[in-house]
């Protein structure tokens, strides 16, 4: 491939490079995405991908530094898929996130935030209590990998060590192969997944091994034996989702706490809970202000989950409804309601969020404030059934809504609906640096009812 020289003027979505091509005129021309390039910086490239109007490309020099510039502490990085910002200064990376977020409610919703607040920062190393990491046996290197996939690749990546997993987490890779080279499943455990959560004592490290072939006794006796010797809990699923069940030890439980609110909230370690436990205390906190509950107040949490912000609500408001799309997760929440004390001031419904409409809502009765946090798809049916409100129906319109996102890109497209069709002005948002090191952008929006 030819080598090419450019010029980077931004960073895009994924935390690439972005410059163009001069056509022959001088005039700017065609897109290249640089992997592994910064804004200012004067580099050399090498397309891998090209079509008419864009190409990506890796970075093969770099001939004019950043300033922002900063060494990699992972020996890993540009390599491993895991992260893709470690190059860029921490606090440039989160001011990266907040322009995606102000570009993308600009061009995509047509919105702009009365006020952009503070960033919510936490660690940036070892933050990431909950991973999928691969496990692969390469007979050709006599080894068996442990880690994160390469950069765009089904390779696992030769890691040894990880900044990003907590420290203790981290030197357990290197053990993990061993572990797993001695096992006679060796070729029939293709993934763990992992959890970090707080115990009575102290951190609890679960892994959920994902096991294709039964353990024989002897494989059982070294799995026992590296959870004495590492302080870890062992899960096994040997088929789907449902059939995760705790092997050893048995009397442990995970839990992440809220402290602030005086919640614990258990959890299994293939549920879904935030990658950043510390991150998620501030975030829960600063929604709950933001949303300013009163104790009159009803309220609604769609796509509650486990309870991470109905909870601490519950503590707040007169009455509190979590809405999910599963049974199973409802009747999860109820139990961690019922075991904070909370169950007479919490209630649970299982709908789909997806396919809400107007009637729906209406049926849901009046609410005086609404937390939303979808998935990436977003609550776009939410925001139409919102929108779709006669003047008839405008007591059902939440005073105030705080939207919590993991997508730039589906928040902005639900906020267009909010501002510009339901009567709500956006007040305020921000970004929250969950993902530290990565491209990852998530945000908080208020919504106001004008």
């Amino acid at each position: 491939m030819q080598e090419n020289i450019i010029t980077i003027e931004s960073l895009d979505m994924e935390g690439r490079g972005v410059g163009h091509l001069q056509n022959e005129d001088g005039t700017p021309g065609k897109v290249v995405f640089v992997e592994g390039a910064l804004p200012g910086e004067r580099v050399g490239f090498q397309s891998f991908r090209k079509k008419a109007k864009w190409e990506a490309a890796t970075l093969t020099e770099v001939l004019r530094e950043s300033s922002l510039r900063v060494k990699p502490r992972c020996p890993s990085f540009g390599v491993c898929g895991g992260c893709s910002m470690q190059h860029l200064e921490p606090s440039a990376q989160v001011a990266a996130k907040q322009r995606v977020l102000e570009d993308n409610l600009k061009h995509i919703g047509k919105v702009n935030a009365d006020t952009m607040m503070r960033p919510i920062h936490g660690p940036t190393w070892g933050y990431r209590y909950r991973a999928r990491i691969s496990v692969r046996h390469v007979v050709k290197k006599g080894t068996v990998l442990v880690g994160f996939h390469e950069r765009r690749s089904s390779f696992v990546a030769d890691m040894k060590s990880c900044e990003v997993l907590p420290p203790h987490v981290s030197a357990m890779l290197l053990p993990l192969r061993e572990l797993i080279g001695s096992l006679s499943i060796i070729d029939k455990m293709p993934q763990i997944e992992l959890a970090v959560g707080d115990g009575e004592h102290g951190l609890i490290t679960a892994m959920v091994l994902r096991i294709m072939a039964p353990l024989t006794a002897d494989d059982e006796v070294k799995l026992k034996a590296f959870a004495d010797l590492h302080d870890v809990q062992w899960w096994l699923q040997p088929a789907g989702p449902d059939s995760v069940y705790q092997y050893y030890p048995a009397d442990t439980q995970l839990q992440y706490l809220l402290p602030e609110f005086g919640v614990k909230m258990p959890f299994k370690p293939t549920d879904f809970t935030q990658v950043n436990h510390h991150i998620n205390r501030v975030l829960v906190e600063r929604a709950l202000r933001l949303l300013d509950v009163q104790a009159s107040d009803r309220v609604a949490d769609l796509f509650c989950g486990l309870g991470n912000f109905t909870l601490p609500l519950a503590t707040r408001a007169r009455a509190v409804v979590g809405i999910e799309g599963s049974t199973a997760l409802t009747e999860r929440a109820l139990e961690n309601a019922r075991a904070n004390g909370l169950e007479g001031k919490t209630s649970f419904s299982c709908r789909n969020l997806f396919e809400l409409s107007t009637a729906d809502w209406v049926a849901l009765g009046k609410f005086d404030r609404l937390l939303i946090d979808p998935p990436r798809e977003g609550a776009f049916a939410v925001a139409q059934a919102l929108a779709g409100l006669t003047p008839e129906q405008q007591d059902y319109k939440p005073k105030r809504i705080v939207y919590v996102s993991c997508n730039p890109a589906t928040l902005a497209r639900d906020a267009e609906l909010l501002v510009h069709h339901a009567g709500y002005v956006m007040s305020k948002a921000g970004v929250v640096n969950m993902f530290p090191h990565t491209s990852h952008v998530e945000s908080m929006a208020v919504f106001d009812l004008a």
